[in-house]
């Protein structure tokens, strides 16, 4: 039995029912190799100002540069006008008349499947992949030997090539790309496709996604990042493709805080310290302030500029657990600057107390378990010798863990 009771002493808090690992099995590291390696980081100013460096952006797009000028294609309708110096000339008549100036228009054409447009007395002139300028003194270059200083106006009439495509839930647009250069709020509010009602889990704004798409490259940032960070608010190329969606974002709150349940963040930007008051704060009978954790995968890179030795982990995201201490009086101004992401983990740790509360409830439970058998086999044994005659009940003395019978 002492055996028994110092095997317990030593391993009963792995007995005992927690919702999660404790303080100590989390800042030990990972001892099961068939189990997914992690890395601890304790937030420091540093962390945070890594963390603001690597704030939620469309980073696949992050060069930011200026679309190419709008060129010709397939199926565009363009319309060409032709002007020469005197009249007398290829398409001038020298007859007097009144005209409103030394010019003349050509029916408006499609530019065709092999990208060219027919202009009279130039034959085909190439259109598509060019530019407006450049169909222009390609026809002018074809002209200038027969008519009298030719100069040529091409103007896009309707536009079927170029265009960026807009999705959102139940609505779409399809709109052609301008000359002038376009950013993402400019194209979704050309669109008309932003919501702007609230619901029950916050703003709007703050529950819609934006996903570009460009080239077979897709990048993916909160409505909000554009709003607010300005390196999100990149310019729109032709052809691009714009996704907005709805999906709240959340996290995740397990350990000894007020519930333990998915929380949505209710606006687009969501601090440590106030994702555990959305949480219902730590519980001052359970939890253990110096234990409060946020598991998030990290990109790589933004795990080595924190500092962590990236080379035992494979893949592009690294397993990190953020520790942060909430008995420093300053933890919470480190925990106000901290921000969440969408889908961490919000862990608190019990008390050493509480633990150890629980294992010696659980001997309690053990102890009464044995003396219950004893008990009532000694009632049982001074009952018969009533029956019997042979004697008194026995007297029952019982000392923690020894009951002691005395005739």
């Amino acid at each position: 039995m002492p055996a028994f009771f110092l095997m317990a002493a030593l391993g009963g808090c792995g007995w005992m029912s927690v919702t999660g690992p404790s303080a100590t099995d989390i800042l030990s590291g990972q001892h099961d190799p068939v189990s997914v390696n992690y890395a601890v980081v304790k937030v420091t100013p540093k962390v945070i100002e890594v963390q603001s460096r690597n704030l939620p952006r469309l980073t696949a797009f992050r060069e930011n540069q200026r679309p190419r000028d709008i060129t010709f294609g397939i199926g565009d309708i363009l319309g060409v006008t032709i002007f020469e110096a005197a009249s007398g000339g290829l398409f001038i008549p020298a007859e007097g008349g009144v005209r409103p100036g030394n010019f003349v228009t050509i029916p408006n054409q499609a530019v065709d499947i092999h990208g060219n447009i027919s202009i009279p007395y130039a034959g085909s002139v190439r259109a598509n992949g060019r530019t407006q300028v450049e169909v222009q003194d390609a026809i002018v270059t074809a002209l200038k030997n027969r008519a009298i200083e030719p100069q040529v106006v091409v103007s896009l009439v309707e536009q079927k090539t170029s265009m960026i495509s807009i999705l959102g839930e139940g609505r779409s647009a399809r709109i052609p790309a301008t000359a002038t250069p376009e950013r993402m709020l400019d194209v979704i509010s050309r669109a008309g496709l932003v919501a702007t009602a609230g619901t029950a889990t916050g703003a709007a704004g703050a529950e819609t996604w934006v996903i570009l798409e460009r080239n077979g490259r897709r990048a993916i940032a909160p409505f909000g990042a554009l709003v607010y960070e300005s390196a999100n608010n990149i310019y729109v190329h032709p052809n691009d493709t714009i996704y907005l969606y709805r999906e709240p974002q959340t996290f995740l709150s397990f350990g000894a805080v007020g519930t333990q349940q998915q929380v949505p963040f209710g606006t687009w930007r969501l601090s440590l310290a106030e994702a555990i008051s959305k949480a219902g704060g730590l519980l001052d009978v359970q939890a253990d302030p110096a234990s409060v954790f946020l598991y998030r995968g990290e990109a790589r890179d933004v795990a080595e500029a924190m500092g962590i030795d990236c080379r035992p982990y494979e893949g592009p995201v690294i397993p990190v657990i953020y520790t942060i201490n909430l008995r420093d009086p300053a933890g919470y101004f480190l925990a106000s600057s901290f921000e969440m992401r969408n889908k961490d983990i919000l862990y608190v740790s019990n008390a050493f107390s509480v633990e150890s509360t629980k294992f010696m409830t659980w001997l309690t439970t053990v102890n009464t378990t044995i003396q219950g058998p004893i008990t009532t086999a000694t009632s049982a044994y001074g009952l018969r010798n009533i029956i019997q005659g042979a004697g008194a009940v026995p007297s029952v003395i019982t000392a923690g863990a020894t009951t002691v019978t005395t005739p």
